[in-house]
């Protein structure tokens, strides 16, 4: 492939996306599309507003500038912190591929043209090849320049990395203590919960949290079989009970007069019409009685009285036994994943570990957790799928023989990827810059509403799919692209400017996207930041992985020597933020939950807080099974339990001995600054 025909495949793709951008600017202005392309104010708002004007049928650019000009704070009071974060990657990758978009082009690109004595052709009929390192010639000095770059982009990288990770945790920190009270903060998911015949599994959560967590328990929440085949099922067995106690209610009366009896006018049909009433009544007055005990989940949701007490609840083991109290901190209200809550913990553990590597089902109690696992596998696989499948084509045998030897990577590599670095351009030419253009079309979305309007005829706006935000999708094809950059810009520097339009249009395209379409239904908290911490930093690596085996193959010594160093220096760097920053996004800190819990006793918010926890985790699609068990969602009273800690742990009731008593704690209020480390 030769520059010329770059070039034409570049103008194909731009004069694709002017185009399709051109029509989003005319279609999201018609009223009928604005529950496709301003979804989130249609959810927010409920209203649209008509304009009538010639301006409806011309394109303009004002939802570029509209994007241009919001603020980070909007953005996050818009699309929470993932929104934040997800710009934030966004950024960093502007920021550090114009850096190396600069130092390459101006360094490395006219040293691999050069690097052999040949004829050149014109620059239009030039073939990629030559401004590729494979031009360089063996044993060349020049080498050195592409070892200086390597230098300048990794020390680039691993400094905007810094001060991104330490930005966004000090953001986190903040997401945490500005936020009004969190629910989550005072709860916990229990699961594996034991069974007994003597009590059901309401009582023992009630009898074991107050026995082990007495001055701290508050109330529990069990978690029931829901669904639509367990909403059946429950229907035919009621249905099967009213019509049995129908039946035998209707033997044992004599004084009906049959209908079929000649001579007397009848109301034997009004009769037992009235009486299925009496008898369907009966049954539900009765089945607020029943034993749900094959209804419940052995699961529950346990509320503590503060956040601290849950937080040591959620991490601490809670018997012998690890497979007995599972203990997790729960989701926020509306990033409960209830379909999962429901597995039993044991079917989680039995499964093998590259089952549930591959699997789409692992059990994720928040919804913000399953996309981010289903983020990282998407990462793996497109990954896999778009570099490795290409750079080593051939049969699946022979891609897997590549890897027979490590000691061999490096060169293979090194001869692999400068060969494929033309398919990686036009990939990010056709993959990158038209996957921007159709997510700004919301071609999908468009074309039900089209449906809905003139097909089906419906006149009301509906919100097509109550969409949030793809981070699942997004994400790695973000930090593929990313990849791809780091990997091939010292050996095909051209690939760099493509990459910077990319990340530039992506930055535009996807605040519009959260600013106008998504809808934010529950937030991480940033947790996506990590991954793509360890995604740069893999990609770091990779390259340099590489740049070692292209020196080695050309045979600079210098440029392999000094290639080791960068490489040590890397980890190190990862190293360093996983134990400096890491651990914010893991767990909450013990200071800042202790901070809050004061500074709510002494607003005088904690029995507000008490009451909206009975009422926050509303399982959907079950009948209020409540009723049947008030002591389940009832508070806890300080009573002697009298349980021993063998009995406790099978749902037994025994004696009371050694209930452990309260700790004593002396603290110090601070302010929200002193705990982030702010003067």
């Amino acid at each position: 492939m030769d520059i010329a025909a770059l070039l034409t495949s570049t103008g194909i793709n731009i004069v694709i996306c002017v185009v399709l951008f051109s029509f989003y600017s005319i279609l999201r202005k018609q009223p009928i599309n604005v529950n496709v392309y301003f979804g989130r104010r249609l959810a927010s708002q409920h209203s649209k507003r008509i304009n009538l004007c010639l301006e409806r049928f011309l394109p303009s650019p004002s939802w570029i500038w509209k994007a241009w000009e919001t603020s980070e704070d909007e953005i996050m009071a818009i699309g929470g912190l993932d929104g934040v974060v997800f710009v934030r990657i966004l950024v960093f990758s502007i920021r550090v591929f114009s850096i190396a978009a600069g130092i390459c082009i101006i360094l490395v690109l006219p040293i691999n043209y050069h690097g052999q004595d040949r004829i050149h052709k014109i620059i239009p009929f030039e073939s990629l090849e030559v401004f590729t390192i494979e031009n360089v010639k063996e044993g060349s000095k020049w080498l050195w320049a592409h070892c200086l770059a390597l230098y300048v982009i990794t020390l680039s990288a691993c400094t905007l990395l810094y001060f991104e990770y330490k930005s966004i945790t000090y953001l986190r920190l903040l997401h945490i203590i500005g936020s009004p009270p969190n629910p989550s903060h005072f709860t916990i998911l229990v699961r594996s919960i034991p069974w007994s015949s003597e009590q059901s599994y309401c009582e023992t959560v009630k009898n074991f949290f107050s026995h082990y967590h007495a001055p701290t328990y508050l109330s529990h929440q069990m978690i029931y079989k829901s669904g639509t085949v367990q909403k059946l099922k429950d229907d035919a067995e009621h249905m099967c009970k009213v019509i049995k106690h129908a039946s035998v209610e209707k033997t044992c009366k004599s004084n009906f007069t049959p209908c079929c009896y000649p001579g007397f006018a009848t109301n034997s049909f009004k009769k037992i019409s009235s009486e299925m009433d009496s008898i369907q009544r009966k049954m539900s007055y009765n089945n607020m009685h029943l034993d749900t005990g094959e209804k419940d989940c052995a699961a529950a949701f346990v509320f503590f009285k503060s956040r601290y007490a849950a937080l040591m609840a959620a991490l601490v083991q809670q018997t012998s036994n690890p497979m007995l109290w599972v203990t997790d901190v729960a989701p926020e209200p509306h990033d409960v994943y209830w379909s999962n809550i429901r597995i039993p913990y044991r079917q989680l553990w039995l499964l093998p570990p590259m089952m549930m590597f591959f699997s789409a089902v692992e059990g994720s109690i928040s919804r913000s957790s399953r996309k981010k696992s289903a983020c990282c596998k998407v990462l793996y696989f497109t990954i896999w799928n778009v570099f490795f499948v290409n750079v080593f084509t051939g049969s699946v045998i022979s891609q897997l023989s590549v890897f027979s030897s490590v000691t061999d990577l490096p060169s293979q590599l090194a001869k692999a990827v400068p060969a494929q670095s033309t398919f990686f351009t036009t990939y990010v030419l056709s993959s990158g810059w038209a996957s921007l253009a159709c997510e700004v079309m919301q071609f999908f979305p468009l074309l039900c509403n089209i449906v809905e309007r003139f097909i089906l005829r419906h006149k009301e706006d509906t919100l097509n799919g109550n969409l949030s935000f793809p981070y699942h999708t997004e994400v790695p094809k973000v930090l593929l692209f990313g990849f791809l950059g780091f990997t091939c810009s010292i050996l095909a520097p051209l690939i760099l400017p493509f990459l910077l339009i990319y990340f530039f249009l992506a930055y535009l395209v996807y605040r519009n996207q959260i600013i106008n379409v998504y809808i934010t239904k529950y937030d991480s908290g940033g947790q996506f930041w990590p991954i793509a911490h360890n995604t740069t930093i893999f990609s770091l690596i990779f390259a340099q992985l590489i740049a070692l085996g292209v020196f080695g193959l050309k045979s600079s010594s210098i440029a392999s020597g000094f290639t080791i160093p960068l490489l040590i220096g890397t980890l190190l760097f990862h190293q360093y933020c996983r134990k400096r920053f890491l651990p914010v996004f893991k767990s909450n800190s013990a200071q800042i939950l202790i901070d809050l819990d004061l500074r709510d006793e002494r607003c005088g918010r904690m029995e507000e807080i008490y009451e909206q926890l009975r009422t926050t985790y509303n399982q959907p699609n079950v009948m209020l099974h409540a009723s049947c068990h008030p002591q389940c969602c009832g508070h806890h009273e300080n009573k002697d339990s009298g349980e021993s800690s063998e009995d406790m742990e099978k749902g037994k009731e025994n004696n009371q001995k050694n209930r452990p008593q309260a700790v004593q704690r002396s603290l110090s209020l601070s302010s929200d600054k002193s705990v982030l480390g702010v003067n």
